[in-house]
This record gives C-alpha cells, sequence and structure tokens, in this order.
C-alpha cells in the first residue's frame, strides 16, 4: 500500500488564505484497476488561479494545481512505468490517475506525457512550457495581434506569465515596457530584454509612462487590474488592444468589498480600442503550438526563464503565500 498526502481546501478564503483554511489528509490508495497508473509528483505548481478559482467550489474540496511527475506503477499500457506526465491533480505527492479518479473542481483533468524539452528540467511544464506559456503566447500574440515597431505595456511584468508576454514582444519587434513590484524585479526585466522596466510602488506610474511611451500605447496585457490598468489605457493609441489575463490585485479583496478604479468607457468609445478577456482553456488543443515555439526560443536564447524553487512538501502553503505577496521572481514552483 502507498500512503499518500494531499492539501484540502476546509474553509473559503477570507482575504490572504491562512493556513488553517487547509487541512493535509494521510490516505492508503488502493491497488491498482485496468486503466489506471500510481503517479508520484516530483514538481508541484502554485500560481494566482488557485485563489482565484477559490469561491467557486464548495468547501471541502481537494485543492486542484498542475504537476509534474513520474509513473510508479501501471496497469494501463499508454503510460509504463517511468513515464513522465504533467497532470492536474492537485497538492499531492501520490495519487491514482485513471477512471474515476478525475478531480471534479479541477479545471483541467487532463493528463499529458512531457513533450520533448531538449535537455530543459521537467519543472518548466509547469511554467513556460506548460499553462503560463500557453497563456502568453496565445493572449498576446491571438489577442493583441501584435505588429513590429508597436508598443506592448505588461503589468504583473515579472510573474510567470508576464515575462514570458514581454519576451514574446521583443522577438516580434515591439518595444516592452513591464511594472514590477520591486527593485529587483525591475533590474530582471532590464536583463531579460525590456526596454523600460518601471516599479509601480515608487513611480509616479502616469509620468514615467508618459516618458517612457511619448506617442502612446499599442497594446495592454494586463495581469493585475486595478487602477494602475486605467492609467496605461488611459495612455493607449486609437485601435489599441487590452488583454485582460488576471486582476490579481483584488484576488484577496471580498466580493462586495472589491477596490475601485478609474472608469475606462470614454477611452474605449474615443480611442475605439478592443478589450478582451480569455482563459487559456480557450486554445487548449492548440498548446502544442506554444510549447513547441517556446521550447525553440529557450534553447536559442531568445527567451530567459526564472523560477522560484521552494523545496517541500510541507512548504506548499508557504510559496502559495509567497507567490501571492510578489515575493517571487518568474515561475513560483515546489519541488517535492
Amino acid at each position: 500500500m502507498v500512503k499518500a498526502r494531499k492539501y484540502v481546501v476546509k474553509k473559503h478564503f477570507e482575504g490572504l488564505p491562512k493556513r488553517d483554511d487547509f487541512e493535509i489528509v494521510e490516505q492508503e490508495l488502493p491497488p491498482l484497476k485496468d486503466g489506471e497508473f500510481l503517479f508520484k509528483a516530483e514538481w508541484i505548481s502554485v500560481d494566482p488561479y488557485h485563489r482565484a478559482y477559490n469561491p467557486r467550489y464548495p468547501v471541502p474540496y481537494d485543492q486542484f494545481a498542475f504537476q509534474v511527475g513520474t509513473v510508479e506503477d501501471s496497469k494501463d499500457p499508454e503510460y509504463p512505468v517511468g513515464t513522465r506526465v504533467i497532470a492536474h491533480r492537485g497538492w499531492s505527492d501520490y495519487c491514482i490517475i485513471g477512471p474515476g479518479h478525475e478531480n471534479p473542481n479541477s479545471p483541467d483533468n487532463g493528463v499529458h506525457k512531457l513533450p520533448d524539452l531538449n535537455g530543459l528540467s521537467p519543472s518548466l511544464c509547469l511554467g513556460a512550457v506548460g499553462m503560463p506559456g500557453a497563456t502568453a503566447y496565445f493572449g498576446l500574440l491571438e489577442l493583441c495581434k501584435p505588429k513590429a515597431g508597436e508598443t506592448l505595456v505588461v503589468t504583473g511584468a515579472a510573474g510567470a506569465v508576464g515575462s514570458l508576454v514581454g519576451q514574446i514582444g521583443k522577438i516580434k519587434g515591439c518595444k516592452v515596457i513591464g511594472f514590477a513590484g520591486d527593485d529587483e524585479k525591475v533590474k530582471w526585466l532590464k536583463e531579460i530584454g525590456f526596454d523600460k522596466a518601471i516599479n509601480y510602488k515608487t513611480a509616479d506610474i502616469a509620468a514615467e509612462l508618459k516618458e517612457a511611451a511619448p506617442e502612446g500605447v499599442d497594446m495592454y496585457f494586463d495581469n493585475v487590474g486595478g487602477e494602475i490598468s486605467s492609467l496605461i489605457i488611459h495612455q493607449m493609441r486609437e485601435f489599441g488592444r487590452v488583454a485582460v489575463c488576471g486582476s490579481i490585485s483584488a484576488y484577496n479583496e471580498a466580493p462586495y468589498k472589491m477596490p475601485k478604479a478609474t472608469i475606462l468607457q470614454l477611452d474605449l468609445i474615443f480611442k475605439q480600442l478592443k478589450m478582451e478577456g480569455f482563459l487559456i482553456t480557450r486554445w487548449l488543443e492548440r498548446s502544442h503550438e506554444a510549447y513547441e515555439e517556446i521550447i525553440k526560443w529557450i534553447n536559442s536564447g531568445e527567451i530567459k526563464v526564472r523560477e522560484h524553487i521552494t523545496e517541500g512538501f510541507d512548504k506548499i502553503y508557504d510559496a502559495f503565500v509567497g507567490m501571492l505577496n510578489g515575493e517571487n521572481i518568474g515561475k513560483a514552483v515546489v519541488k517535492m
């Protein structure tokens, strides 16, 4: 028998998630049946959507998340022992995957073999070669449709998605301006090719953006929402495009106390802007296109990736809250 541990959410989050909102449950896994395999997690992801989706599900529920790991035992000929797999089975160290073991609260129950990473770390399948990478790739290319010479602004620019958006924008010939929350992140954004990086906590946002983009902004990739987004959209050019990926500035706020921001309607109307929200599931069937391109760009040096690694199953909560507090540069992952 294999003993497995998992994090169960027993209370809906109020503000920043608390440790006692979770319970670690230990259980003995049953013997495998035909069509099943035993999965051992080696890397676990912590992401902003873990916070955003929390109010949607009745408690208790198993915390969902992407994992990368190995098949340790199998009665599924498609997944023999030793197969490397990416799955969406949550904050757990072992689990059985097969018919009847899906997580009903998971936005994506898919299980996939790892792509050919050309020697890159398997952990990248939680970041640049995983859901965040596809989010950056399709959100920018399909919604913003960048053209060489245009100006792109990215908020949350030092995170897993934002850092990729900016670098893909540079590959497409754009001028890229990124906003991040501390000077270390600003320095790193400049190192990976951003034309301008601004610490939104200390800067006069409107004035510095005007100086960096005196003729206005063509594209805005919005990861944070809030007043900073209103300030950026106010400086957009006619027929500008906005891809709304997230609103991390408000994820920890109660639904009845959401922060207010300057209205956008006049800018949307008079500048004839296009503003569209999206979920990456829209392009799920095409995700391999993003992964193949991003792997090429990493190997050629056109994209640089950085991971914020926390070690240990018992540290997943700390990694999660640290990510929500902006402590990570690049993708936050937990090494088991």
